[in-house]
């Protein structure tokens, strides 16, 4: 492909509305580093791609960006002209990837009011503005960007036979991988097709000394678990409790002008701030009030006694409304006659202002008491002691960092962080804290006997120096460190391969652009050098999906079935691969960026092998075979049974292997021997 066309906003064609044609393109505003990731993801699924971006850049984190998009339009996306420009009428997917939340949702706007059916995908942090904007907009998604490669680093840190948590619909599944060794228990006992049960489906069999798996259903379904094999697999474990996500979303659809006000909200202005002060707490509204309420007391005394006095100055004025508000009405009026002549009113009024600003005294005690006891309380009240082996260390409590730990205290592994700054006493206080410089701190975190370190600050340079120092003092430390730039990423990985290197935007990037596609992304996970996304699909009647076997599905796009819902009240946890898809279901799978882009473009891989029948040891054995034949095959009725009316013969629907395996191991259970051939390569 030759390098992307420059285009200038201003010399954007209008363009008709009756010369549209099918949506097949997808555009990225917004090219930095995340945008520039989400180019290359989307272009894996070999589709067009055109990028805006405000500025011109000399320099891209992705080197080969200029070819792979074919068009590249400078100009500020909010605006009509620009979207114009980059194609927007011919989109199928807009990702409004910009660091600035603002300007994706302004966009958002305009990009909805120019093609009513584009899907958006934007950028941001704000949950509650995101759900009215998905009721609002309609056919729109929102991340963000430091939030979804959490998983992936706390269970890189992790180690061991663990390689992933998930909930879905309040279910845990657990990710495993497990070596073989002499004494396990499916050692030199079980078929790697016997594993697979009601609560738990391999994704990958890899031999000892095997390369690693590209995608899922590489392996033998007759081979033997052997010592030294690694095995992965998913699996129901409802045993062990995570804290569930809470949900955002809105129990009904919201006006347009409450998008408006909510989104108006979220901006860091001074009404934003205040009630933000004003909803804290309730010693702060009434801090707020009474002060309010005795400054309009003093104010209003001051200038009634400036009026009934005019020789009265001032400075007087306002020294006799200091002297009542703080409660000196007698040293004014406690002699036996008044020392000067003063209206009935003013007399009464000057009394309700001592006697008003005597409460509002006793009130500000009282908060300062609480204030003091509160924070001696908060002082005695300290963190965990610092675990002395088998922990995580954790450098970097910036956004990333806390979720991390947040998710790594979930699973209950012993951990403690280390920050430059201290936090507050309410964030994570169940975690150890050593509050300085790493170097330093690791004098004080036992690093000699610690699991793993991962280092997650804001400067990918210091995370290697973090990591390279702790590598030099404990060898045997599971590395992972957190980057950004995409060639940092490729030469740390090459020269520290002992070292757990995840790009946070490369890792983000990925859900970004399959969510661009119109499919759910639930989890994302780290597998064998790879990302895995939990995905959800809802088939329509058009889809790539729609009238599959599940085992079609799984074995012709490579992805691994584990929920299948047909209606509100049956929703089936590793589900059978006889069961079908049909309009309506809800399907949530394992899956590669290969595997979305095979369901995306409805390119099944091809069935090599087909079964050959021989012989049924009853009449009552052929008949039950070939309904067999039919739940497992999916061929016609009609042609099963005349299949095993005319034994031997070959079923003329070709299979995938696992597939056919699994219905010669049926047959067998019947006492219909049958065989697989392979299909004869034209």
């Amino acid at each position: 492909m030759q390098p992307a066309q420059k285009t200038s906003a201003v010399e954007a064609p209008t363009v008709e509305a009756s010369t549209v044609e099918a949506p097949t393109e997808f555009l990225v505003c917004g090219l930095g580093r995340l945008g520039q990731h989400c180019v290359v993801a989307l272009k894996e699924f070999g589709v067009t791609v055109r990028g805006i971006t405000l500025t011109d850049q000399l320099y891209w984190n992705v080197a080969e960006l200029p070819n792979l998009l074919e068009q590249l339009v400078i100009g500020d996306c909010r605006y009509p002209k620009t979207l114009l420009a980059g194609g927007i009428e011919r989109c199928r997917g807009v990702l409004l990837v910009t660091s600035d939340e603002q300007t994706n949702i302004e966009a958002a706007f305009a990009v909805r009011s120019l093609n009513p059916g584009v899907r958006l995908v934007i950028r941001s942090t704000q949950e509650n503005l995101n759900a009215l904007l998905a009721k609002q907009l309609g056919n729109f998604v929102a991340f963000e960007a430091t939030q979804l490669p959490t998983t992936a680093f706390a269970l890189a840190a992790l180690g061991g036979e663990s390689c992933g948590f998930f909930k879905l619909d309040s279910h845990l599944f657990r990710v495993v991988q497990t070596q073989i060794d002499a004494t396990h228990p499916w050692c030199d006992r079980r078929r790697i097709s016997e594993l697979n049960t009601a609560t738990r489906r391999v994704l990958s069999h890899l031999p000892k000394e095997a390369p690693i798996p590209s995608g899922f259903y590489q392996w033998e379904p007759e081979a033997t678990v052997c010592t030294g094999d690694i095995i992965t697999y998913v699996e129901l474990s409802d045993g062990l409790a995570l804290s569930a996500r809470p949900s955002s979303s809105p129990s009904a659809a919201a006006p347009f002008w409450s998008v408006i006000r909510s989104y108006r909200a979220q901006l860091p202005n001074p009404r934003d701030l205040w009630q933000r002060f004003w909803q804290k707490n309730q010693t702060q509204r009434v801090i707020v009030l009474c002060t309010s309420f005795m400054l309009a007391l003093f104010l209003i005394g001051t200038l009634l006694y400036k009026l009934s006095y005019p020789d009265l100055g001032w400075t007087d004025a306002l020294n006799v409304g200091i002297v009542l508000a703080l409660g000196g009405f007698g040293e004014l009026f406690g002699d036996l006659k008044l020392p000067f002549p003063i209206p009935w009113w003013l007399h009464f009024y000057s009394l309700g202002l001592t006697l008003a600003g005597t409460i509002f005294i006793g009130i500000l005690y009282a908060i300062l008491t609480e204030q003091v006891l509160a924070a001696r309380f908060q002082f005695l009240r300290q963190r965990p002691s610092i675990p002395r082996q088998n922990h995580v260390i954790l450098v970097g409590l910036g956004q990333v960092g806390q979720r991390v730990a947040q998710l790594l205290l979930d699973l209950r592994q012993a951990l403690v962080g280390v920050n430059a700054q201290g936090l507050d006493a309410k964030d994570l206080p169940q975690m150890p804290l050593v509050v300085g410089n790493w170097k330093s701190a690791f004098e004080q975190v036992n690093l000699e006997s610690a699991q793993s370190l991962i280092a997650v600050t804001d400067n990918e340079v210091v995370n290697l120096e973090i990591a390279l120092t702790a590598y030099a003092a404990n060898p045997a430390l599971n590395l992972v460190i957190c980057t950004y730039d995409t060639f940092f990423t490729e030469h740390v990985e090459k020269l520290l391969p002992y070292t757990k290197v995840l790009g946070i935007y490369a890792l983000a990037a990925e859900v970004y652009a399959s969510a661009a596609f119109g499919e759910n992304i639930l989890e994302l996970l780290h597998l064998n050098h790879q990302t895995i996304l939990v995905t959800e699909y809802q088939v329509e009647a058009e889809d790539t999906l729609n009238g599959l076997l599940l085992a079609e599905a799984a074995y012709g796009y490579g992805v691994v079935p584990i929920v299948h819902q047909r209606d509100l009240h049956e929703s089936i946890r590793m589900p059978s691969s006889e069961r079908s898809l049909q309009k309506g279901d809800r399907l949530i799978v394992f899956a590669t960026l290969e595997g979305l882009r095979r369901i995306e473009q409805g390119a099944l891989l091809p069935r090599l092998w087909q079964v050959r029948v021989e012989r049924a040891i009853s009449t009552e054995a052929a008949f039950e075979g070939a309904m067999v034949i039919v739940q497992v095959s999916g061929c016609d009725i009609g042609a099963a049974i005349a299949l095993m009316n005319h034994l031997p013969d070959t079923l003329p629907y070709p299979l995938y292997k696992h597939q056919a395996q699994r219905l010669v191991q049926q047959l067998g259970r019947l006492q219909v021997s049958a065989q697989l051939i392979q299909v004869p390569s034209a």
